[in-house]
């Protein structure tokens, strides 16, 4: 059963500085992957490791778009801690996402039999992947950090870190000028990130989707104060949406190999290579509209 939460706005105004904006987004997803951690416990509502994982990458993409005001080398370290949540919590989400997503969307579709003994198999598999997410929730480590990371936003500890002399000006810059610059120059790499790129790559559409999701989470940062972004960010959502469909398929690729790895049943196997199959069809059916999306997204107005 999904309990479905009703998302927070992000509560970023133009009267904060650079640095009291970045301690209240990082507060803001702090408490939102707080308050999934009972259900990520168990598969019973899947949103909990998503929506944990998702906080988890938020809070890192916060840090990285405000890193001309906190280096990498002040915020470094909890950029590691939160790569270990989402390390943590991503095999489970990947079996999440094979079984209710991929598995569902061909049942009865495929004139093979097989299928119900490689979601069996895909149960076990992700019954194996939660318990590392429980063992994490319960560890030193994760407990040390929810203790810790608080502390350090709550007090924007990097004040006290060794700051060059720009650095220190761009903390106390308002807000609203920082974002637009920001947002300017996420923009420009998800432009360069397109830019002759091999659209038959998966290793390149995937480098694109993460340009994307960069640009979205600083968007989605930064809605409250500039104004327009709500229809910038449902734009790109589309381009995303679209990019997380192909990049879906490689996952999938690589998730069955893993499956199967140990599986002599001929039946699940031939299952599993249809199953692909299907994925990359579809898959290259949607490469077919992603030139014109695209192309309609360069000509996006910025309203920045």
């Amino acid at each position: 059963m999904n309990k479905r939460k009703s998302k927070k706005p992000v509560p970023v105004h133009a009267g904060l500085t650079v640095s009291e904006a970045l301690a209240e987004i990082l507060c803001h997803d702090f408490q939102a992957m707080l308050s999934w951690e009972d259900q990520a416990r168990t598969w019973d509502d899947t949103e909990g490791v998503h929506q944990m994982r998702v906080s988890s990458r938020r809070m890192r993409a916060a840090l990285s778009a405000f890193r001309t005001a906190v280096p990498k080398t002040v915020s470094r370290p909890w950029g590691e801690e939160l790569r270990w949540i989402a390390n943590q919590l991503g095999p489970a989400r990947d079996l999440d996402v094979f079984i209710d997503e991929g598995l569902a969307a061909v049942r009865n579709r495929l004139p093979l039999s097989g299928g119900e003994q490689l979601a069996a198999l895909a149960e076990r598999h992700r019954a194996a992947a939660y318990e590392p997410v429980r063992a994490m929730l319960d560890s030193e480590r994760y407990l040390t950090f929810k203790l810790d990371f608080p502390d350090w936003f709550g007090h924007a500890a990097w004040n006290q870190a060794e700051l060059s002399r720009q650095e220190r000006r761009t903390l106390e810059r308002p807000i609203v000028q920082y974002a637009r610059k920001r947002l300017d120059r996420l923009m420009r790499h998800v432009l360069e990130a397109g830019l002759g790129m091999d659209r038959s790559d998966p290793e390149q559409m995937h480098l694109l989707r993460i340009e994307c999701k960069k640009l979205r989470y600083a968007a989605e940062f930064f809605a409250p104060i500039v104004p327009g972004l709500d229809d910038f960010i449902r734009r790109l959502k589309g381009l995303q949406d679209l990019l997380g469909v192909l990049n879906d398929a490689a996952v999938m690729s690589d998730l069955l190999t893993e499956l199967l790895a140990e599986e002599s049943d001929l039946e699940v196997i031939r299952y599993s290579g249809a199953l692909i199959g299907w994925r990359t069809h579809q898959a290259y059916d949607l490469l077919k509209g992603f030139e014109e999306r695209w192309r309609e997204f360069r000509r996006v107005e910025r309203p920045w």
